[in-house]
């Protein structure tokens, strides 16, 4: 059996170049703004919770996923709580100081979380998360800011729990430990199961699900490695020392805005959010019970594992059927908890990706081809659909600008010697206003007569007095002058104002009118990616008819190239029978021929003899001796044969034939010899008032006064000729019976596709034949005998009769 993937991996894979091919592509995706679903797939023991988590000093593709998303965002990420999940799975924006607000309040709660920064690495995980390899996704767009949150579920049963969510402890209820059993000490109670629900975007979410905002790859690892991989099911079968009992899924949502214009803080705008997902599931494995010898709960979870996978299976199916036959079945998402959470990524809403792991043990060989005949079906699944992503329409470079005013800002200040900050600043101004006064003298009084410490300090006070006034009258001057700058300054405001207005005017109706070309160039490239794809199915279609019809010739023609050869093989074979046949019957007959020509010879020599005796003894009273003819005075004049018996000597009296009468109805013997061989024409002979005989008998022939042999040869083109030969019965002078032949009747069958064949004569002349000397195979079969007419000198009569008793 053979399968085909876009990727296999040998056993000694890396687990940095299975990331790079499957999971990085997912990775770029979710930082653009688009959605990704990865699964892990496989029979129970095959490695899927190892690819997905990895291992100590080889950490899996799911902390892999989380150091690359740090790695790109990580100068780039907002302030805790600036984006802000709501119920309904979106997002909002608030500004930097209710952020700082939330924190405060946040960290006034009797259980404030650590800072990431403060953040110590828990060792049990940290060889897991310390990827030496730094991977980033390169062009992120640095004006926006990015926020990153995490949640992790798991369907176990059919039933959705979360496994961040903190149960809190009431005493009234009992308290459970994790076999489902009432506990004295347990601190765990059952959670509640979610529910799932679309948003406004008919996307599929958990309700109440608990979703954490997470700014480093330590922070998140330990969310999901000590709140929720602990809280996991695993049980131990036959199969596996810790099987998965249900399928987890961990996401990851990724929130990003964009600038404002001062390229300072985040645009207050929730339709410029963009929000994107990536799922991590880690598929219960497949199983069977015979194998694993589940009983009680752990066979109630197999069951429902199967079942899941099974519908996965259906769904995957339905929707390949949907796409290669144009068809319109509906996918049955709601059969289970797993597809109708992913029902959006199957119908187009992000990229799916499988990993199937496969086991090399024999014992799992059954399911491993079911495994794989699975997933490779769903690559003929397409579910990927492009994404577009909100414009903000303001000027790129907003961020590296800001920065730039910033750092050179800092450095003015530092060079005019001046404190950098706006506070500092502030303290000088009001320190150097309070050095330009006067200073005040001693005012103590130390005796009752001193009349000179009052007069300084009214004249000193006097002084600063008219200081004060000249410096507020110079500060109302300067704050007239400062008046009519900022006069002139709104006026050239409120001119390029209404300048960058009229442009902006012009711009938006050029781009209204680009964005009108867009969606009427959207509507037409849809509509021919339909047509397109209606003619792709098409040509499938006429592609699979002509594959099938040229299977079917190709089997036709070698069926008719056989039947050819074996036609070929047949008829030489029937060549060469007949030839051989022929040949042998026709030794057969020359011998035949040669031994009766001798035998007549004989007989007619010894009648001539008896017949010159019996004359020389009526004519002569002397009797002489004959002298016996030699031989070869009979071979040099050899004997003609007459067409009629020649008349007898006046002096042998010969008793006529006597024909019988056919007044009372003709009777017929039937000769068919053993080796006749029934035919399948329709014409069949039917002789009336027959008697029906294998050899020719004295005694048939004295019953009847016609006769009929029916005589069997193979044609030239190996059909089986029938020939019907018909005579008439008379009495010899021996006392016997002989027949003379008058009809020859034919039977023989002809494929109207073949070459036409020569048929006999309709009426051959039997006289005719005997002319000719030509003996047939009749003779032969009757064993019938030729009788020299007594007196005749012309060669051998044509009277054909049987033997004598």
């Amino acid at each position: 059996t053979q399968y085909s993937f876009k990727e296999v991996f040998g056993t000694l894979v890396v687990q940095k170049e299975l990331f790079d091919v499957v999971a990085k592509p997912l990775v770029e995706d979710l930082i653009r703004g688009k959605n990704g679903l990865l699964f892990t797939y496989g029979v129970t023991g095959s490695g899927k919770t190892h690819t997905m988590t990895g291992s100590p000093g080889d950490g899996g593709l799911l902390p892999r996923c989380l150091d690359m998303i740090f790695n790109s965002i990580g100068p780039f990420q907002a302030k805790r709580f600036v984006f802000k999940l709501d119920d309904k799975n979106g997002v909002d924006v608030q500004s930097e100081v209710d952020a700082l607000l939330e924190r405060q309040r946040r960290e006034a709660l009797p259980v404030p979380k650590t800072p990431s920064g403060k953040r110590h690495v828990d060792p049990e995980f940290a060889d897991m998360i310390h990827v030496q390899d730094h991977c980033q996704v390169e062009e992120v767009d640095e004006d926006n800011v990015y926020s990153v949150f995490v949640s992790y579920i798991e369907i176990y049963n059919n039933y959705i729990y979360d496994l961040l969510e903190e149960a809190p402890l009431e005493p009234i209820k009992p308290k459970w430990n994790n076999c489902n059993t009432p506990g004295r000490n347990g601190d765990f109670l059952p959670p509640q199961s979610k529910i799932l629900r679309e948003d406004q975007n008919h996307n599929m979410y958990v309700t109440g699900c608990t979703e954490v905002e997470v700014k480093s790859t330590e922070e998140a690892f330990e969310v999901f490695w000590k709140a929720g991989q602990k809280r996991r099911r695993i049980a131990h079968t036959q199969l596996n020392r810790e099987s998965s009992r249900s399928h987890s899924v961990f996401i990851i949502k990724l929130a990003q805005a964009p600038l404002d214009a001062d390229g300072d803080n985040v645009l207050q705008e929730k339709e410029q959010i963009t929000l994107s997902q990536l799922s991590l599931v880690d598929l219960a494995g497949s199983e069977r019970t015979n194998r694993t010898k589940a009983e009680g709960n752990r066979l109630r979870e197999a069951g429902n594992i199967n079942q899941s996978l099974m519908t996965l299976r259906t769904c995957i199916e339905v929707l390949r059927e949907n796409q290669l036959y144009g068809t319109n079945k509906m996918v049955p998402y709601r059969d289970s908890k797993l597809t109708h959470l992913f029902k959006n990524y199957f119908d187009g809403e992000g990229k799916v990706r499988m990993i199937v792991c496969v086991n090399p043990k024999a014992e799992d060989y059954e399911e491993s081809l079911q495994v794989m005949r699975f997933a490779e079906m769903t690559q003929e699944v397409e579910v990927a659909r492009p994404v577009d992503r909100p414009l903000c329409g303001l000027t790129p470079g907003r961020r590296l600008r800001n920065q730039a005013f910033r750092e050179e800002l800092s450095r003015k200040l530092e060079l005019r010697g001046g404190p950098v900050g706006g506070e500092a600043e502030e303290q000088s101004v009001a320190e150097l206003f309070l050095q330009n006064f006067p200073p005040l003298p001693s005012c103590e009084l130390l005796d009752i007569n001193d009349d000179q410490t009052l007069p300084k300090l009214v004249e000193i006070l006097e002084q600063r007095h008219k200081m004060r006034q000249s410096l507020a009258e110079e500060f109302a001057k300067n704050v007239l002058a400062f008046k009519t700058m900022l006069q002139e300054f709104d006026s050239s405001v409120i001119s390029k104002e209404n300048y960058i207005q009229g442009k902006l005017s012009e711009k938006e109706k050029t781009i209204a009118g680009q964005r009108t070309e867009l969606e009427r160039l959207e509507k037409k490239i849809k509509t021919l990616e339909y047509k397109i794809e209606i003619l792709e199915k098409t040509a499938t279609i006429y592609e699979e008819d002509k594959r099938n019809l040229q299977q079917e010739l190709e089997n036709k023609s070698q069926k008719l190239q056989r039947q050819a050869s074996d036609k070929r093989r047949l008829e030489a074979r029937l060549q060469g029978m007949v030839a051989e046949t022929t040949m042998k019957w026709e030794k057969e007959c020359e011998r035949r021929v040669a031994a009766k020509q001798l035998e007549m010879q004989n007989k007619l020599w010894v009648k001539d003899e008896k017949l010159k005796q019996l004359k020389a003894i009526v004519t002569e009273p002397k009797p002489e001796k004959p002298e016996r003819p030699s031989r070869e005075r009979d071979r040099e004049k050899p004997l003609r044969r007459s067409v009629s018996p020649s008349p007898a000597p006046s002096a042998a009296p010969v008793r006529l034939r006597h024909r019988r009468s056919r007044s009372a109805g003709e009777r017929w013997v039937d000769h068919r010899p053993p080796s006749h061989v029934p035919t399948e024409t329709l014409l069949q002979p039917h002789v009336p008032k027959a008697i029906t005989v294998a050899t020719a008998s004295e005694k048939a022939l004295a019953r009847c006064d016609r006769y009929l042999l029916t005589h069997q040869e193979l044609a030239s083109d190996g059909e089986i000729q029938t020939k019907l030969i018909k005579g008439d019965v008379f009495k010899t002078r021996g006392g016997g019976q002989a027949v003379q032949f008058t009809d020859i009747e034919t039977l023989k069958q002809e494929s109207p596709t073949g070459r036409k064949r020569r048929s006999s004569p309709p009426n051959p002349d039997p006289l005719e034949d005997a002319a000719d000397s030509e003996w047939t195979d009749v003779e032969t079969r009757c064993s019938v005998a030729v009788e020299m007419r007594a007196g005749s000198a012309l060669g051998p009569g044509y009277q054909h009769h049987a033997l004598p008793k």
